[in-house]
């Protein structure tokens, strides 16, 4: 398996926090700020820690299929930069929200968040993404692991010493029908993830590909 990491960058708006057990207790914190809280150095800053600290094979030796995860773990930067109260909104597993919370407890003094032009406690959410890619295997959508409700969802696969007429698709939800030439498509009822398993001749299985479901843009 070949690990790619992607980093999120763009910092994503606040959330509400899921309960008022904070470790700020008696102060506020905010929900909104007029500038979220960052860390040093910005983009440059985020990436070159990731790039020093993150333990990118995590989701490959935890065995995750070929996909896209991302990653979001919600924190408290208080008004001195301290974080606090970490803890992961998702739940792919194989270790990847425990390795984005371990770096966010040991990312040190962030730049806090302000409001009328004084630091402040507040939340924010930090994403991170992970793409777990195969060698010798391909599996291309209009957007790159994702699928969509209520539509055809175009899929092309291709995969080394295996010709597309002795491969076989199944999916975990709704249905997938091949084309030819290695084309497939695929509908799915519902949103959240969808598996979909790639079998060669004699149903030996090639790999196993997680597609993010989600509802089409209105």
């Amino acid at each position: 398996m070949l690990l790619i990491l992607i980093t999120t960058i763009a910092y994503s708006q606040v959330v509400s926090p899921p309960d008022t057990t904070t470790k700020t207790i008696g102060a506020k914190i905010f929900e909104r700020v007029e500038y979220e809280a960052t860390f040093p150095g910005d983009e440059e800053g985020w990436r070159k820690y990731l790039e020093k600290n993150l333990n990118a094979g995590v989701p490959v030796d935890n065995g995750a299929p070929v996909g896209k995860y991302t990653v979001y773990v919600q924190f408290v930067v208080d008004s001195t930069g301290n974080v606090s109260d970490v803890k992961a909104l998702t739940g792919w597993g194989y270790g990847m929200e425990k390795e984005v919370i371990g770096l966010i407890k040991k990312s040190g003094r962030w730049n806090p968040a302000m409001m009328n032009g004084k630091p402040v406690n507040a939340w924010r959410k930090q994403p991170v993404t992970f793409v777990v890619e195969q060698d010798g295997f391909d599996i291309a959508t209009k957007v790159p692991y994702v699928l969509f409700t209520g539509a055809d969802n175009a899929i092309t696969v291709t995969a080394e010493k295996v010709k597309s007429e002795d491969m076989k698709l199944t999916i975990s939800q709704g249905s997938i029908t091949a084309t030819g030439d290695g084309r497939y498509i695929a509908r799915v009822t519902k949103p959240g993830r969808a598996i979909i398993v790639v079998y060669g001749k004699k149903n030996k299985e090639i790999a196993t590909v997680s597609f993010e479901v989600m509802e089409p843009a209105r």
